[in-house]
């Protein structure tokens, strides 16, 4: 990428005069080596607030209450009695990020900092467009708002309400966002959207499904957190890793299983709705797996590195979420299945997507024959706090009544006994059937080069991805030295 010194001399004083000071990949992927100085100033600082500081914390090491950074990513081990399953599940907690309860604000980070080290965003015109299918352009407002930079949120107008807002409270204008046709499933609108702002020239389309950078904080922050995480358990339990899972969505989170498979030795598989089975068959629909976007394959999917497609249907993941997040659930869970109330009430830090990665390493399990000494590696992406107006039209639209009986159905229907139908090994030509999959939505639909297309075939094209974001650390000192 071209560098513009002229641009990035005047952002980085720009920044100094607000006390803005970037964080590197290394103190992300490693926040014990952030300074003692700013995590003392953190100390005063609410995890929430509308400050720069709070840059410091877009990582996966926040402890529970927020006063300061885990010697490991914060995880949940689950155990046999509310699995099923011999092998572990670690399930790492994305929801204590900061500013907005999720760990997109990591990829909107990762994808803006490399403009503003190369001086291709300039502050005194550019806006940042963000076009998401929710919490990746919740992250991209946070960002730019704390550092003094316009931004334009884009998202579809069926996603839940806790979204829209958090939004107003965030963008300075509420024209700032921009709601387009349908749900979850509707990206081509959002592209379409994204098409039109293109046209003026100061709006710089920060697309998270076509972004690379998106792809490579994930390999470079979040694949060694959790390698972290599991080190760790690994001492506790003795555990061989097998396999990392992860849902589509962008494809940016699923970037971490390239990292773990270099470094563990894991496969990937990645998760999608069976309402929605487009990696699966070539399909369409529609679902309510907030969080993980379809009906095409995300330009930054590295499809040939990818080992299983699992798909989950959306109607386990709204009752799980009813079971988990309602009094009558968490004492079913409790009294009649026998769970501990410690692990009990830590469930709602899955949203529905992490319960989707959850049922998937089920049936992974289930398909592999894995054992006790096995382990699959996951991710919450979000909480269920920001599903709280789904919770309400899942009780609305419950059929009968909800007791302890209806929650021993749907624990037994959706956990107990998940089977493994719907999902794949992928052979040598499923990988290509995927990956060409993706010709008619970048190529003929949003105008990629078909060389540029097809070089994200070969491991090296994704190796120079990453090597290029470890190499910002030093652009990232010079920039907060100036």
């Amino acid at each position: 990428m071209a560098m513009n010194e002229s641009i990035v001399s005047k952002t980085s004083e720009y920044f100094k005069k607000k006390g803005i000071v970037l964080p590197k990949i290394s103190e992300l992927s490693n926040p014990l080596t952030i300074s003692k100085n700013i995590k003392d100033k953190l100390k005063t600082v609410d995890k929430d607030a509308m400050e720069s500081l709070n840059l410091f914390r877009v990582h996966w090491f926040n402890n529970r209450d927020q006063t300061s950074f885990s010697n490991v990513p914060e995880h949940i081990v689950l155990p046999d009695k509310f699995t099923g399953i011999e092998a572990k599940i670690i399930v790492n907690i994305g929801r204590l990020f900061p500013l907005i309860t999720a760990h997109k604000v990591l990829a909107a980070y990762g994808c803006l900092l490399p403009r503003i080290l190369n001086g291709n965003f300039d502050y005194s015109k550019h806006k940042a467009v963000w076009p998401s299918t929710g919490n990746y352009c919740r992250g991209g407002v946070a960002i730019s708002r704390i550092l003094g930079l316009k931004s334009i949120a884009i998202l579809p107008e069926g996603m839940s309400k806790e979204r829209f807002d958090w939004l107003e409270k965030w963008v300075e204008n509420p024209k700032d966002i921009i709601k387009t046709p349908g749900t979850e499933s509707n990206v081509k609108e959002i592209y379409d959207a994204c098409n039109e702002l293109r046209q003026d020239e100061t709006n710089d389309i920060i697309n998270q499904f076509s972004e690379y950078y998106n792809y490579a904080i994930h390999r470079a922050v979040t694949g060694p957190s959790l390698e972290k995480s599991f080190l760790k358990v690994k001492k506790e339990l003795n555990l061989n890793p097998r396999f990392y899972v992860s849902a589509s969505g962008s494809s940016g989170t699923l970037a971490a299983g390239d990292y773990l498979k270099d470094s563990l030795g894991t496969l990937t598989a990645v998760v999608e709705a069976l309402e929605c089975p487009t990696l699966l068959k070539n399909g369409y629909g529609e679902h309510n797996i907030q969080g993980i976007g379809d009906k095409h394959v995300p330009l930054i999917h590295n499809v040939m590195n990818t080992d299983f497609v699992v798909d989950v249907s959306d109607k386990a993941t709204d009752n799980l979420n009813l079971v988990f997040n309602t009094k009558i659930g968490k004492d079913y869970l409790i009294k009649k299945l026998g769970l501990e109330s410690s692990l009990v009430n830590k469930l709602p830090e899955f949203g529905f997507s992490s319960i989707a990665n959850i049922i998937a390493s089920i049936k992974l399990a289930k398909y592999m024959n894995l054992g006790k000494g096995d382990a699959i590696i996951t991710v919450a992406t979000d909480g269920a706090d920001l599903y709280l107006s789904e919770l309400e039209k899942t009780k609305k639209n419950f059929q009968g009544i909800f007791d302890n009986t209806a929650c021993s159905k749907i624990f037994k229907k959706y956990i107990k006994e998940i089977n493994t139908d719907n999902m794949i090994k992928l052979s040598q030509n499923d990988k290509e059937r995927i990956f060409n999959l993706g010709y008619y939505t970048w190529v003929e639909q949003q105008g990629v080069s078909l060389d540029n297309f097809e070089k994200r075939k070969n491991q090296e094209f994704w190796n120079s991805h990453y090597d290029y974001m470890l190499s910002l650390d030093d652009k990232i000192e010079k920039f907060n030295g100036i």
